[in-house]
């Protein structure tokens, strides 16, 4: 039995029993939530010490890549430029289409009301500072006390300055460089795998506790999140389509002839990596070259997730909305930049690994609590199938826009 699906077990049987106990022998059932309210702290807290040395290791070694990779060469500088902007509007979709979503099917008030109540650790959303202060705070006077602070904001921009410094280098004192943060980035990935293996214990405690406190609320609850977010990546990877008719010139009918075994296979695998090689010969069934697909979809893999930035920023929204964090105009942009940002640092990471690391920067940022994340992760097996359904069909999509600007190319030169 996969990890993955420990966790999802852990929360159904937490859930069931702390609605049991709630029901059943509710003196009984306090008592043990008391308990077990301390130990999903204490894996919680485990989670949270992660994320922010992982978050900046993983963003430098993500451009410092990015940079070296666009000067391999005109067609891979290209898709560089391809996948910056796809990720991009990605974060921008997840930031329409949550509140659109949410907005015409709803979480039920009192599933939200019971949930709330129900996880005491939240601490009470912050107000937001006034708008010079939250302006004059984005440059960091120290960086070191914006990390101390969870300032995810102002420590992420300083980080992308010093990760675009790294990329001017010299060879030698960039590879030093890269090479550190990348082996800081394996140490924390080892660490979060250690908190991971006790999430079951961790999962089922906070579960219960929900559970106990919340009743049959929690169970609607979260259903609705697991649609709401699916809905949002089915939909950001169904422009794939789109990307590969009017981008790469290719017949709808053919694409989604080629692209349907990929989709099958990434369902039974969930993984983009384990589909890298029939993404290759479904690509070059559309009349992609080797050496233009043997090029653009291992770079697609390594730092193309189209999906992650939206789905991401769905999860983070969905808690804003459960919890009834209002967010102004100038918090979507933050939130679209740091979506797309933590996604593209996110690539070649496991599944529950990357859930941490990409959705709790935004909600730091934003004031959003993450305590809930600690229970959306046992979940996530679900909406991450449409996450690598979505990622591949824009992987193989992006590979065909390529072979076709190569083409166009060839053809005005000639």
């Amino acid at each position: 039995m996969s990890n993955a699906t420990r966790i999802l077990l852990a929360l159904v049987i937490g859930l069931a029993l702390g609605i049991f106990a709630a029901a059943q022998v509710p003196v009984v059932g306090t008592q043990i939530a008391y308990w077990l309210d301390i130990v999903g702290s204490l894996w919680l807290n485990g989670l949270r010490m992660t994320v922010v040395p992982l978050v900046v290791a993983l963003l430098i070694t993500g451009i410092v890549k990015s940079a070296e990779a666009a000067r391999a060469g005109p067609m891979a500088a290209r898709t560089v430029t391809w996948i910056v902007v796809m990720m991009g509007l990605s974060a921008a979709m997840g930031a329409l289409l949550t509140p659109t979503v949410l907005s015409l099917w709803p979480m039920p008030s009192e599933s939200a009301a019971a949930l709330r109540a129900a996880l005491t650790g939240v601490p009470a959303v912050a107000e937001q500072p006034p708008l010079r202060d939250f302006l004059v705070a984005l440059v960091p006077t120290n960086p070191i006390a914006s990390a101390a602070n969870d300032s995810i904001l102002p420590l992420l921009i300083f980080t992308l300055v010093f990760a675009f410094a790294v990329t001017r280098l010299a060879q030698g004192p960039r590879a030093q460089m890269a090479g550190f943060f990348s082996a800081l980035a394996d140490a924390m990935v080892i660490v979060i795998e250690w908190v991971l293996k006790l999430a079951p214990i961790g999962v089922f405690a906070l579960a219960f506790v929900v559970g106990a406190r919340s009743g049959h609320a929690a169970l609607g609850a979260v259903a609705h999140y697991i649609v709401t977010v699916s809905i949002v990546g089915i939909i950001v990877g169904g422009f794939a389509y789109l990307v590969a008719v009017f981008a790469g010139k290719v017949r709808l009918r053919e694409y989604a002839r080629q692209i349907a075994p990929v989709q099958a296979f990434a369902v039974s695998t969930q993984s983009s990596l384990a589909s890298l090689p029939l993404m290759l010969k479904k690509a070059e069934a559309l009349g992609v070259r080797e050496s233009t697909a043997g090029l653009v979809l291992p770079m697609a893999v390594a730092l193309l997730r189209v999906t992650g930035p939206a789905m991401n920023l769905a999860v983070a929204l969905y808690v804003a909305n459960w919890f009834g964090v209002e967010l102004s105009g100038f918090d979507y942009g933050f939130a679209i930049f740091i979506a797309a940002l933590t996604s593209m640092g996110a690539v070649s990471l496991p599944g529950s690994v990357s859930f941490v690391t990409s959705i709790a920067p935004i909600c730091l940022a934003l004031g959003i609590p993450i305590e809930p994340l600690a229970l959306l992760i046992a979940v996530e097996t679900l909406p991450d199938i449409f996450r690598t359904t979505g990622n591949v069909q824009m992987d193989v999509a992006l590979a065909t826009a390529i072979e076709a600007s190569e083409k166009e190319k060839t053809n005005a030169i000639s």
